[in-house]
């Protein structure tokens, strides 16, 4: 009998280590697809109050405790989240990832997190208002378009108000 037992608590436990390796690898799984993030043809900016399908190039959202907003562009979800009462660690930010995503329409199945991207801004792309950033998880597809472009890259911690040339209007604007 003692021989069944410790089998069928090796069996118990193999089956216990299964299950927890399970549950670890659905917390790897995207932050985007997890925060169920999707752009869709009636969405308004909640900066700008614009549609944002109506603009090719990445978009931008921020996820916190507050819901999600969405923006036409990366450059406008930074813009609000660089104000003091935006600028929380808590706000999780996505961007599309233009390295697997065409300009022209970005595939919400690539967002990425915008803290680790990378950013080329002076590229001459169009998209929403104001500054067009331009972002990659590739550090190497963002350089290429830098240089093909005459553009820069940069990373968050790079971008400030006076860089988005929007610290004026920003600050006017309800959040």
């Amino acid at each position: 009998m003692n021989r069944i037992y410790l089998k069928a608590s090796r069996v118990l436990a193999g089956v216990l280590v299964c299950l927890a390796l399970v549950a670890c690898d659905k917390a790897q799984s995207p932050p985007a697809a997890q925060a169920g993030l999707a752009f869709h043809p009636g969405d308004e900016c909640h900066v700008c109050g614009m549609v944002i399908t109506d603009f090719p190039g990445p978009k931008g959202a921020a996820v916190g405790a507050g819901g999600t907003k969405k923006f036409c562009s990366p450059a406008e979800m930074l813009g609000w989240w660089l104000q003091p009462e935006n600028h929380r660690a808590d706000v999780k930010l996505y961007v599309h990832d233009m390295g697997r995503s065409h300009w022209d329409a970005p595939d919400d199945a690539h967002l990425i997190d915008a803290r680790t991207a990378y950013f080329v801004i002076g590229s001459g792309l169009k998209g929403a208002m104001g500054v067009v950033l331009a972002s990659f998880s590739d550090p190497e597809a963002a350089q290429k378009l830098a240089h093909d472009t005459g553009g820069k890259v940069l990373r968050l911690e790079d971008i400030d108000q006076k860089l988005l040339g929007q610290a004026g209007a920003m600050s006017s604007m309800s959040h």
